[in-house]
């Protein structure tokens, strides 16, 4: 296992059990059997290591709720499909997942906000994508209260099975979401929030990432991954990057053999955005 990797998933036990104000650099190089120096060569300090904490879980989420979006054909199964994908991918990661809402108020400093933020953007961009497929004109007026709405059963439902112990069932979960969801955007007629009003919500916007990045990012990823087929399907989309040669449904198939490897799974999703899939 790369050092880096080990310190990740070794800090993310003593911050399941203490948070992350009360653990010190030092407490996580002894639970990993390293140097300090061995800390501070992969992560200049902890806000760093917990900042690569979060982008390895709103990565997974994201990539995977933009999959599902992306690939349910059947408009009558989306907003479910949306749903259990959603509550599904938080539970895999339920011990992070407390700590982040825990303590994120407390400890995060600006940085680690700004990033959190823009995550924040890129999923309410998916919500809206699938509130417009679902309902089309019907929610013009309303659909950017929609999103909120959906964010709020999605934050209110989490800290039911992660705080209180709820049994989950997820498919009566989402079941249920998906008949609130219904009825709000059917029966909504007051709007309250604006499109002027997001825009001034989300300023600064996301910066679109760029082919170079991508390409620096893939080269991260070959480097950190062992001999398997995401490595080398990953290999042959940094050549496609480079010079387009395959067909469509090659790309696909080589997107389809790195997306649910944990450390793919954000080139997966910035990739099927490059290629619009």
């Amino acid at each position: 296992m790369i050092k880096k990797q080990l310190i990740m998933e070794k800090a993310l036990d003593l911050f399941a059990k203490q948070g992350f104000e009360a653990t010190s650099v030092q407490q996580i190089t002894e639970h990993c059997g390293i140097s300090k120096g061995s800390f501070y060569l992969s992560f200049k300090s902890k806000d760093e290591l917990i900042l690569a904490l979060i982008d390895h879980f709103m990565m997974q989420i994201t990539s995977d709720i933009d999959y599902t979006v992306r690939n349910t054909n059947d408009d009558k199964k989306l907003l479910y499909e949306f749903y259990y994908t959603m509550f599904h991918t938080f539970h895999k990661h339920s011990d992070f997942a407390k700590i982040l809402i825990k303590e994120q108020i407390q400890s995060f400093n600006e940085v680690l906000i700004e990033r959190m933020h823009n995550y924040n953007q890129l999923n309410e961009k998916i919500i809206l994508s699938m509130i417009e497929r679902l309902y089309r004109e019907e929610v013009e007026l309303i659909k950017y209260d929609l999103i909120y709405c959906i964010k709020g059963f999605m934050s209110t439902y989490l800290q039911l099975f992660l705080f209180y112990n709820v049994p989950l069932d997820l498919e009566l979960l989402s079941q249920s979401l998906v008949e609130k969801t219904n009825l709000l955007a059917r029966h909504t007629t007051v709007p309250f929030i604006s499109q002027e009003l997001i825009e001034m919500i989300n300023q600064p916007m996301t910066e679109e990432i760029t082919k170079e990045q991508m390409l620096e990012i893939m080269d991260k990823k070959i480097e950190e991954i062992d001999e398997s087929i995401e490595k080398e399907s990953l290999f042959l989309l940094k050549q496609q990057l480079l010079e387009p040669t395959l067909s469509p449904a090659i790309v696909k198939g080589l997107l389809e053999n790195i997306r649910n490897h944990p450390h793919c799974k954000w080139i997966s999703y910035l990739l099927r955005r490059y290629y619009e899939f």
